[in-house]
């Protein structure tokens, strides 16, 4: 039966000899005594960073409460006491590597990145065109990003950089100098990590010695060579022993150990290395003696010291040693760490490499170099991509929206190891090119491109990872690959025929119609609604002569000539969402502004670190009902339980109001805070510290802008607190296609309006034909005109039922399966408002006049990061 591999009876016999899992079997009170933060969420990107236990913040705090530590760069007595401690703490990370002071220093950093870039910075390299051979840096093309950056200071130094690839490294004893060339002192620098943190392969330590002694050469050349061991990815599950691997310098950063504290690492200098080290710039406290008036300095005698320029993070260094301290206590150490780890990693790729589809073909793509039986040559890493039943691969932003639904947190992208991924997916050196042309950039969710993947889906265990994190994730791949409903054939766009031939009038013909190719990804709006939107008419209309003459002169140029006969499209419903991610309020028409449809948006709730706050995060922003009287001037914001509280329409431009910037995903506004008494009404009902902020409308256009190709002004064109665009349109023939799918998934039926809700559109239409809209270029609604900018991508908000609050993840689930693996649904509009002097008003009941596409692709807007939703 599917279930029996996942038990934990299952787990225990696929347990690898000499790996014990669970430190002696209190790990579920270890994590329900350190780690209550966790419940119900499974945390799979301990490679991206380890998470801290509440022990170690309590033994971190006491000690600040209980100690004064001053300046360690002052003589009295609390500067005194800052100064010990952090050379304690030095002995005590040299002790952790099983090593002394005698052999290596220790050099504090902002992290494994600054650490590198030091060694780049004081290597004693020897540039070309001098009379002595020159110096090269080599590096493993499986290196992180801020490996392969050490190539940008090396070329400043005239030194050139050599990238070697993982198997031309075993090959290497090939180029061992001959005897005449081994007195050559000029020296050169090999880097490779100790641990991929693309794939979790664990590259031999021994490298380390061979490549010094000579016995390995990464290329052929006279010279003497060093070793830089990236440990970062390794050191996090898996003890290090610099007695035996005495590599020249060890770069890491100790979040990825214990979590906190974060921004601080260290470079471990090898002694023997460390005299050559060269160094120009100086900062506070690396000098013995210096002139300001003329070109005299003197370094201190201390290495660390010397490379340390001002005043090292020292309540961040005394955290430290709690942090080894704490995870020494929970685990046992290092290699108790290795064991529980990679038994995880074993168990969960057994199981992951066995999925099968009912036609055999395989569920994942796993990259790895190993098999996953020895925790030497593998660490607890899992990368893979999720394919269909065709072979496919499945993109791993749509997994990444998945995961999210069951509460799982892992990476995507390509991890800044660029070589790995290259090397694993088969992208080569032109198709990076080629995807940055498209628009693809490192860590944004295009995840396709021309069908193939840019990147793939990285699960990764920590220390305090467990069995039910495992079968948890397992549970949910099977649940979202292999159950009936996600192997069914999707339903495409029903206007997807190119056809010549005629029709009758009432079943439009539409030209250059083929069938939409995959479309990259894109940031979700507004996914949701609420059940207690009110209706509201707003008399503000310009005279009616004036507005038909304007209306038929758009018409003259918009109407398609292509369009012959067939039912009309019109406007169906108009929402607007006063307050971002809370209740829509409808109306039967609104005014346009520049903006929008006015007031759309114009406020959000935020965090007490003034982070906006969507559904996402607090599902119950749905049961917030604003509504807005605009001839009262107020906006009248109601929840049950709640007395009504009214806000004023008029901008608060007294000096009270302080002008900040906020972040909407990736775009700065400009806002100002509502004020105490909206914050208390906000954080009772929601049951946590918030605010409520208002955009500053005076930097509205200039703070929140988007350059939209192809508008006629072209000119930005001004946002307000949306995530993509100014509006976005949805088609009731499309969710009544859509909702045969999901009432058939999910065995019940569904009303119509519950997924409008859902959907969280400012326009809705009702058109003839299901998913025409995604063929459209351009719409005239009245007297208004609009570009269609791309489609929408949506999200988890869509699985939030707007009046309850309650999450279904079904419907992402259906809408995926429906829409063939994507979750696009509804198009996203900007305006191109007409210069009168006169409101423009959109009515329900409008006609809608579409105009066809070239260019059947939808090009989704130049934002492509889902970070935000509401």
């Amino acid at each position: 039966p599917r279930g029996e591999p996942l038990s934990f009876r299952a787990f225990q016999a696929a347990c690898p000899a000499g790996c014990e899992y669970g430190y002696g079997g209190g790990l579920r009170d270890l994590r329900e005594r350190e780690f209550p933060r966790l419940r119900g969420i499974t945390y799979l990107d301990h490679a991206g960073s380890a998470l801290f236990p509440e022990s170690l913040l309590k033994a971190f705090t006491d000690d600040l409460r209980n100690n004064v530590y001053g300046n360690p760069h002052s003589q009295n007595l609390s500067s005194k006491l800052t100064y010990d401690t952090i050379e304690h703490v030095r002995y005590r990370i040299l002790q952790h590597f099983h090593t002394t002071a005698e052999d290596y220093t220790i050099i504090f950093t902002s992290g494994c990145t600054a650490a590198l870039k030091l060694v780049a910075e004081a290597f004693p390299w020897i540039s070309g065109g001098t009379k002595q051979p020159s110096s090269r840096f080599c590096y493993l093309t499986d290196s992180h990003t801020s490996v392969v950056g050490m190539r940008g200071i090396t070329a400043s130094m005239n030194v050139l950089s050599v990238p070697i690839k993982p198997k031309e490294i075993l090959l290497s004893e090939k180029n061992r100098s001959p005897a005449e060339e081994q007195n050559c002192t000029t020296p050169h620098l090999f880097s490779y990590p100790a641990q991929s943190n693309f794939s979790g392969t664990k590259y031999p330590l021994s490298w380390i010695q061979d490549i010094k002694s000579g016995k390995l050469c990464p290329i052929k050349i006279p010279g003497k060579w060093f070793v830089l061991l990236d440990a970062a990815s390794y050191v996090s599950s898996s003890p290090l022993d610099l007695g035996v691997h005495q590599a020249d310098f060890i770069p890491i950063s100790f979040y990825k150990i214990f979590g906190f504290p974060t921004g601080l690492g260290a470079l471990l200098v090898n002694n023997r290395i460390a005299p050559l080290l060269r160094k120009t710039y100086f900062g506070g406290g690396t000098a013995a003696a210096y002139l300001a008036g003329e070109d005299f300095y003197f370094p201190r005698k201390s290495i660390a010291e010397r490379f340390e320029d001002g005043t090292v993070s020292f309540l961040d260094i005394i955290a430290l040693k709690h942090g080894f301290d704490v995870l020494e206590k929970l685990t046992g150490g290092m290699e108790k760490i290795k064991q529980h780890t990679f038994a995880l990693a074993h168990y969960t790729y057994t199981v992951l490499s066995t999925l099968k589809y009912a036609n055999g073909a395989p569920v994942v793509r796993i990259y790895s170099d190993t098999d996953f039986s020895n925790p030497d040559l593998q660490g607890p890493i899992i990368n893979f991509n999720v394919l269909d039943e065709n072979g496919e691969v499945i993109g791993f932003s749509q997994v990444d929206k998945m995961a999210s639904l069951y509460n799982i947190h892992v990476r995507t992208g390509c991890f800044c190891n660029t070589g790995a991924c290259q090397m694993h997916l088969g992208i080569s050196n032109e198709d990076i090119q080629k995807n940055l042309q498209a628009g693809h950039v490192c860590g944004d969710d295009i995840d396709l491109v021309d069908g193939r993947p840019t990147g793939s889906v990285r699960i990764s265990f920590g220390y305090m990872s467990s069995f039910e994190d495992a079968q948890t994730f397992l549970k949910f791949i099977i649940a979202t690959r292999l159950s009936k409903a996600d192997t069914e054939i999707p339903f495409q766009a029903s206007v997807t025929k190119l056809t010549t031939e005629s029709v009758p009038d009432d079943h439009p013909s539409f030209n250059n119609a083929d069938k939409l190719p995959p479309i990259p990804h894109i940031l979700d709006r507004e996914l949701g609604n609420n059940s207690s939107a009110t209706k509201t008419t707003v008399n503000w209309q310009p005279p009616e002569p004036v507005a038909e003459s304007i209306r038929a002169a758009v018409s003259e140029t918009a109407v398609p000539t292509f369009r012959r006969g067939g039912k009309p499209i019109t406007v169906a419903n108009i929402y607007l969402y006063p307050i971002k991610s809370c209740s829509a309020f409808e109306v039967t028409e609104w005014p346009v502004g520049n903006q929008g449809l006015l007031y759309d948006r114009n406020w959000m709730v935020v965090n007490q670190n003034g982070v906006c706050i969507t559904q996402k995060q607090e599902p119950r922003l749905c049961l917030v009902n604003p509504s807005i009287d605009l001839k009262k001037n107020v906006m009248v914001i109601q929840a049950e339980g709640m007395d009504p509280i009214s806000v004023s329409l008029e901008e608060n431009t007294g000096k009270e109001a302080v002008i900040c910037e906020s972040k909407v995903c990736s775009h700065r506004v400009k806002t100002y805070d509502c004020g105490d008494r909206l914050a208390r009404w906000f954080s009772l009902f929601l049951g946590h510290p918030c605010r409520l902020i208002r955009q500053s409308s005076d930097v509205k256009k200039r703070s929140h802008q988007k350059n939209t190709k192809g508008l006629e002004s072209a000119t930005n064109i001004s946002l307000s607190l949306v995530n993509e665009a100014q509006y976005l349109l949805i088609n009731v023939a499309s969710i009544v296609q859509l909702k045969e799918h999901v009432s058939a998934r999910l065995e019940e039926p569904l009303e119509i309006e519950e997924l409008i809700r859902r959907f969280r559109a400012n326009i809705v239409i009702s058109a003839p034909e299901s998913f025409e809209e995604e063929e459209w270029a351009e719409i005239s609604i009245g007297a208004l005109r609009f570009q269609v900018v791309g489609p929408c991508s949506r999200c988890q908000i869509i699985c939030i039922d707007q009046q309850s609050a309650e999450r279904n993840k079904e419907f992402l689930q259906s809408l995926s399966a429906a829409r063939g693996r994507k979750t696009n649904f509804g198009i996203y509009l900007m305006n191109q408002p007409l210069r009168s002097s006169f409101p423009d008003i959109l009515s329900v009941g409008s006609q809608v006049l579409p105009v066809l596409k070239e260019n059947t692709e939808i090009q989704p807007p130049t934002s492509s990061e889902e970070k935000c939703s509401g």
